[in-house]
């Protein structure tokens, strides 16, 4: 099988030896994501809604240049800083996977790379034929 590693430009993915997403076949592996936007800034801080907003349309730009959709995706594993937070996070999850609605785990964590970071998700998708 070919394997295709997906970059999203970031200089910690050579630093730290990671893509940001690896398809083999029709498994397409997202590693896991935070709000940091383009310019290095964490968006929606303080709002676990926005920043859970924010990285699964990261994951869907992901999954777009392994030419998939969120709809291919089958799991979704999120980690929380504060567990408290899991409705606004479920709920926002929920909006985009309301149809497709992946086997999904969501865990608390202590903490993240940036204080910032409210949460981090990794998605595996898997591709029709």
């Amino acid at each position: 099988m070919i394997r295709q590693n997906i970059s999203s430009g970031t200089k910690w993915e050579p630093l730290v030896g990671y893509s940001r997403a690896v398809r083999i076949g029709s498994q397409i592996f997202i590693a896991g994501t935070t709000a940091v936007g383009e310019d290095g800034k964490i968006v929606g801080q303080n709002d676990p809604a926005k920043q859970t907003a924010f990285i699964i349309q990261k994951i869907e730009k992901a999954l777009q240049l392994a030419e998939a959709s969120l709809k291919d995706v089958v799991v979704t594993r999120i980690f929380v800083k504060n567990i408290n937070d899991w409705e606004l996070i479920g709920r926002t999850h929920g909006k985009f996977f309301a149809e497709i609605r992946p086997a999904t785990t969501m865990v608390e964590v202590s903490n993240l790379i940036e204080p910032e970071m409210l949460l981090e998700i990794e998605a595996l998708a898997v591709v029709s034929d």
